[in-house]
């Protein structure tokens, strides 16, 4: 029994080890100079803003995924004429084109929310996987400009151009989400098959041609992109199992990610498959278009991926490449009429959190049928947006420093050598307390602590390794911020 035991930790600890190798060496760094640039001063930016847009909006439901024929919850189908008909449902889905008419489309207001919250760059859902686009391109007519669409007469009808130019107007650098699935193209979905899963619905092995049509619509959209709509800074493409494979890496992927999903009878909800889109020809073409262009490659290991983005998650140490969470705001990912919001404290923490381990955050809103943010998300940005004007200095530019968290404070450090501890603000908490203690930063001896957004020079004291700051009843009476403060250090022992 005792081996049993040893053995099933072992092979526990094993796991874990594989685990964390997998996810501190699965990164190939980039090698263009101005690629490595715009890289550093993404990574100083911090703070995104993701929006997930289209026309299944009008029903309150998740992206995309309900038209996919996987059986997980988030593909049930729960809207249209006949739910239980898939090819119905489809039909319902995609017509839902001739109904789309978001008449209170206001970037201008977005993109002014954004800033004030400290939002520096945005990525904008171009075309999600059920292929519908949300720019004039030529090469479909499944486009919320085409003549079916009401919203095709609208003066703001080219969404990503009206986006795009709202954001820029604000300072705002821009990122276009691209998937590489695109189920309405019937060179990826070819319609004499019917759709299994996720995937291309026949072999590209066995119809070359067919898949070729495929890449070269791909290519020739994300081109589109980069000719027709200024500079952008970030493509970002989705759909990460749209990608070429090998033998080995077929059947490690299969391992790690699919093992999962296949149930006692041998189901398997979805397949690997090789579907090469040719992604080296195609950043070689794109960066021609637009030089220094930051390109991530969801979750495809590879040098195309310059940046890796955990989904819906914070990792729990810092990671050893550039990395940002992407993290709903409330609701899903896409618009949910009864949307419930984090709070500004949650939302405040977690940009602390993150920014600590030295990521970004990427924060998705999802605008309405009609065009408009929910109060809620208003509601939110403006809780950044008070906190961002006393505190931001502490999270721009910034590096992790060790040990990144001590219990619930937070730290990071600039360029100049100046350590900023964040004290986050506890349950019940609605002010710092009369002494704080650190235990893991030492001040050099005579240094100056104070409060961002206060002048007042803080009395400390050494202790141990660490220090404990004194806040006068004064400053805690009148903090310059809420859910968390932050304590600048001028300088500390190394």
């Amino acid at each position: 029994m005792k081996r049993g035991i040893f053995i099933i930790a072992l092979l526990f600890s094993v796991q874990m080890f594989s685990q964390a190798i997998y996810e501190d060496e699965r990164y190939v760094p980039e090698t263009d100079p101005l690629v490595l640039k715009n890289l550093e001063q993404w990574q100083g930016k911090k703070f995104g803003l993701l929006m997930h847009w289209g026309t299944y909006s009008q029903w309150g439901i998740v992206e995309s995924w309900s038209i996919c024929p996987e059986d997980y919850g988030w593909c049930e189908r729960k809207k249209g004429s006949n739910p239980s008909n898939y090819n119905q449902y489809v039909a319902d889905y995609e017509g839902l084109k001739k109904t789309f008419n978001p008449t209170k489309f206001d970037p201008v207001k977005w993109a002014k929310a954004a800033k004030a919250a400290g939002m520096k760059y945005m990525v904008f859902t171009t075309k999600h996987h059920d292929g519908f686009n949300m720019y004039d391109t030529k090469y479909s007519d499944y486009k919320i400009t085409d003549k079916d669409c009401p919203f095709s007469t609208n003066p703001k009808a080219d969404v990503l151009k009206e986006v795009f130019n709202a954001f820029r107007a604000e300072n705002i650098s821009t990122g276009a989400y691209f998937s590489k699935p695109d189920w309405h193209n019937e060179n990826y979905w070819d319609p004499y098959f019917p759709p299994f899963d996720r995937n291309v619905n026949y072999d590209p092995s066995l119809y070359p041609e067919k898949w070729q049509k495929y890449v070269d619509f791909t290519h020739n959209q994300i081109l589109e992109i980069l000719t027709n709509y200024g500079k952008v800074d970030i493509l970002w493409l989705d759909g990460g199992w749209v990608r070429k494979r090998d033998q080995v890496n077929i059947k490690e992927n299969y391992d790690e990610k699919f093992a999962e999903n296949e149930s006692k009878n041998g189901f398997i909800k979805h397949r690997v498959v090789d579907q090469d889109p040719k992604m080296d020809e195609l950043v070689a073409k794109a960066r021609q278009k637009q030089p220094g262009l930051i390109v991530v490659d969801r979750a495809v290991h590879g040098k195309n991926q310059n940046y890796l983005t955990p989904e819906g998650r914070v990792p729990a140490k810092t990671l050893p490449y550039p990395w940002e969470s992407c993290i709903t705001s409330g609701g899903g990912w896409s618009y949910t009429p009864d949307a419930k919001y984090m709070t500004g404290r949650q939302g405040i923490h977690m940009l602390v959190d993150i920014v600590a381990k030295g990521g970004n955050l990427l924060l998705n809103v999802a605008p309405s049928p009609e065009g408009e943010w929910q109060q809620g998300a208003y509601d939110l940005l403006q809780a950044y947006a008070d906190w961002m004007k006393v505190n931001s200095v502490a999270i721009y530019d910034t590096k992790p420093i060790e040990p990144f968290k001590e219990d619930n404070i937070c730290f990071t450090q600039n360029k100049a050598g100046n350590v900023f501890a964040f004290y986050l603000a506890k349950d019940g908490e609605d002010k710092i307390p009369a002494e704080v203690t650190v235990k893991s930063i030492s001040p050099k001896k005579g240094t100056k602590i104070t409060m961002l957004g206060s002048k007042t020079s803080l009395k400390w004291t050494k202790e141990g390794n660490g220090f404990k700051v004194v806040i006068p009843e004064s400053l805690r009476n009148n903090l310059p911020a809420k859910e968390a403060w932050t304590l600048k250090i001028e300088a500390i022992n190394r």
